[in-house]
């Protein structure tokens, strides 16, 4: 292998993963909306989003942004592929797909308190996402509303009111995370700032 050789293979990088992974949340999301809204029904075909967009895409943009120690969107990704995994079992356990004494014993507010536990980890997240991008750090300010409205709703405080926020809030999530992975994928292709994503707030660094 001559000096050459050597220099390319150095020089080759891990292309940015933040497309496929909010491609993957924007999808998932869309999806799950559309069920919280009344626009579908039931969650049989949520589930292959949950699981491949939501879940497998978000694990694998995790793993190649780990690459480019990425601590935050290492952290993000991997949480929020592994949330999708997590309710798409959790679907599956109500379906009684694991066995009928396990869909008998359901506890819906144990489901509830995940949703709390993600939004503690997603307000932390949404102080770090300030020093990213604007588009992120709206994305997170939405995730934010989301678990809120998806504890409350599943703990049975004013349900119907913080059903009807998750809902919107989950469109939301899906509309901006379209725009970032549109942002990602054209503004590396062309070079060029094509579609603004917003300067860090600056206040942190």
């Amino acid at each position: 292998m001559n000096q050459n050789q050597v220099t390319q293979r150095v020089q080759i990088t891990t292309a940015d993963p933040s497309a496929i992974g909010l491609f993957g949340l924007a999808m998932v999301t869309l999806v799950a909306s559309s069920a919280k809204l009344g626009w579908t029904d039931g969650l049989s075909f949520v589930l292959p989003w949950a699981i491949f967009l939501g879940g497998i895409a978000q694990l694998f943009a995790s793993v190649q942004d780990a690459k480019h120690n990425n601590t935050f969107g290492t952290t993000a990704f991997a949480a929020f592929g592994l949330f999708w995994l997590g309710m798409g079992t959790s679907w599956l356990i109500q379906y009684g797909v694991f066995g009928e004494a396990a869909a008998a014993a359901v506890d819906p507010n144990q489901l509830g308190i995940a949703f709390i536990g993600y939004l503690i980890f997603s307000l932390f997240m949404t102080v770090g996402a300030m020093e990213t991008n604007k588009v992120l750090f709206f994305i997170f300010v939405l995730i934010d509303f989301l678990f809120i409205g998806l504890a409350l709703s599943t703990l049975g405080i004013a349900p119907e009111a913080m059903h009807m926020l998750a809902a919107v809030a989950e469109l939301l999530i899906a509309i901006f995370s379209f725009y970032g992975s549109a942002a990602s994928v054209l503004n590396t292709h062309f070079g060029k700032i094509t579609l603004p994503i917003g300067k860090p707030f600056g206040i942190f660094k």
